[in-house]
């Protein structure tokens, strides 16, 4: 049985469309079987005696970690609880400080991993050095470790609007690796994010697909759809999130209201000049070259007054700085630099770490080739920022689970 067109275009394959919804259930069913299969019987590379809990925090296990956004903003979350959003935003500005009021927080990871091994190493530079850092695939861990809490965005090239949209894509698939740390471990709470593209593949079946089998490990599973801006982040950038409460849990899970818009009972969309206005003279280093057709095809510049477009994991499609005058449309998929390319310039690293609300201490590793060419080494910072959960969504959207833990300690 196959649910898959051959058709000339972005992408080897289309979905179908006139699969039923049994028939993508029967390829989701098909693949789960080949994911569990794939599990090679080794012993694991990691040994219990190396983690590190703390009995009077929630431990964290994460999964599919990469440079550490949504964790940043998890623990933030419970640093807010004990000392209040303001003390935590001003320790939050020296990485000293920070560092040190860490040890307050209701959260502490003990084991994080990820396959990036670039992204591992920000990570690993970034959290303290008892997390025990994981560089291996997930598909061959056969136990995962225990924890209260299990965090992660499983990849979702697949699910993405802006690549092929394969039903049956294997990348589609590693979430099943997710669920069955869930089902080992049976933490208290998940958290896992993804891309928009995912509530709409196969007509909406997979997604429902999905939230069944995370329902079926034992958790009453909530999830919506949220735009990063509406929650201090400046930029444009839809993604949903899934948050699992454990079935034997009092407490029903509520999504954050926006705490920035229009309204007068709102804070005001945070700008990018308000963001990055301040390294407009010294932004860093930025992937350089030229813009490509499809690149130049639609807009790709936000004026300083608005919130950038999405960031992307990729150097080359990193957004347009704001600076200059704005880019001017010719024709259908054609648009110009009206005062030149020379006068136009991508979102530097440090400014899409900015946009994506990590704290400007943060360190991203380019890796140990120093061979390849800067563009290339830049790259591997671009992806891991673009990757990356912003901070502040993430802080928001754990802040519930990080209060109900605090008012339920024992």
């Amino acid at each position: 049985m196959s649910v898959k067109l051959p058709e000339r275009g972005r992408g080897k394959f289309k979905p179908a469309p006139d699969y039923t919804p049994e028939d993508v259930k029967n390829v989701l069913f098909e693949k789960i079987e080949e994911e569990n299969q794939m599990i090679i019987d080794q012993p694991d590379t990691y040994q219990y005696e190396d983690l590190h809990y703390e009995t009077d925090k929630s431990n964290i296990v994460s999964l599919f970690c990469g440079a550490g956004g949504l964790d940043l903003g998890v623990e933030l979350a419970g640093i807010d609880c004990v000392v209040g959003t303001e003390g935590t935003n001003e320790a939050l500005k020296d990485r000293e400080a920070f560092n040190s009021l860490r040890e307050n927080g209701l959260f502490h990871h003990v084991y994080s991993n990820d396959f990036f091994k670039e992204a591992l190493e920000t990570y690993k530079a970034n959290f303290p050095s008892k997390v025990f850092t994981h560089n291996h695939d997930i598909r061959k861990i056969k136990q995962f470790p225990k924890g209260d809490v299990v965090l992660g965005g499983f990849p979702c090239p697949g699910f993405s609007e802006a690549g092929p949209r394969l039903v049956d894509d294997p990348r589609n698939f590693l979430y099943i690796h997710y669920i069955r740390c869930l089902m080992q471990v049976q933490p208290r709470f998940f958290i896992a994010e993804n891309v928009k593209g995912m509530l709409t593949l196969g007509k909406g079946e997979v997604f429902r697909q999905i939230k069944q089998d995370f329902e079926a490990a034992g958790y009453h599973v909530y999830h919506k759809l949220v735009n990063s801006r509406d929650y201090g982040v400046p930029q444009l950038r839809e993604r949903v999130f899934l948050v699992g409460v454990r079935k034997d849990i009092d407490f029903e899970y509520e999504f954050p209201e926006p705490t920035h818009g229009a309204g007068s009972s709102l804070k005001p969309y945070v700008t990018l000049k308000e963001a990055i206005g301040d390294l407009e003279e010294d932004p860093g280093e930025y992937f350089t070259g030229s813009y490509s057709t499809i690149f130049m095809s639609r807009n790709r510049k936000k004026n300083w007054n608005e919130q950038s477009f999405t960031i992307q994991a990729s150097g080359r499609q990193a957004p347009i700085h704001p600076g200059g005058l704005p880019m001017e449309k010719l024709g259908k998929d054609k648009w110009i630099f009206p005062d030149g390319e020379e006068n136009n310039r991508r979102l530097s690293v440090k400014e899409i770490s900015r946009i994506q609300t990590f704290p400007d201490w943060y360190e991203f590793s380019m890796g140990e080739n120093i061979k390849m060419s800067k563009n290339g080494r830049l790259d591997k910072v671009y992806k891991q920022i673009g990757n990356a959960v912003p901070v502040e969504l993430a802080r928001a959207i754990a802040r519930p689970i990080a209060k109900w833990l605090y008012e339920n300690r024992k």
